[in-house]
């Protein structure tokens, strides 16, 4: 992590020490700088990848950048692909599964932390 004196801002390389953007996967918490966000990288090859049911008491937002995904979003089902950004509102029942060919996404959660009720 990089910090700018003069304006604050902070730059976070990858843990892993790569310059790319390429299978990225990692957690951010307690981000400096007031974000005020936490957040999941997520990159994967693998179908049907992808967390059991659960909520937060926050809404989180996923942006897809490569594949697709079949999200549950409380009682409905929604294919998630690339170009799409997915909007889960606090304290609703999800989870999702990667489809063939991958899954390459952003979740950003509306909260410093995580905070996971984990229904199954």
């Amino acid at each position: 992590m990089t910090e700018i004196a003069k304006s604050g801002a902070v730059v976070i390389d990858r843990a892993d020490g790569r310059d790319d953007g390429e299978e990225w996967t990692e957690n951010y918490t307690q981000l400096p700088g007031g974000a005020g966000v936490s957040l999941i990288l997520e990159s994967t090859t693998k179908e049907g990848a992808g967390p059991r049911l659960h909520k937060h008491p926050y809404a989180e937002t996923f942006i897809i950048r490569r594949g697709t995904a079949t999200f549950t979003v409380g009682t409905e089902e929604i294919v998630g692909r690339a170009g799409q950004i997915l909007v889960v509102p606090a304290d609703t029942p999800h989870k999702f599964r990667t489809g063939p060919g991958g899954y390459e996404a952003v979740h950003i959660h509306a909260n410093p932390t995580f905070e996971t009720v984990w229904l199954e």
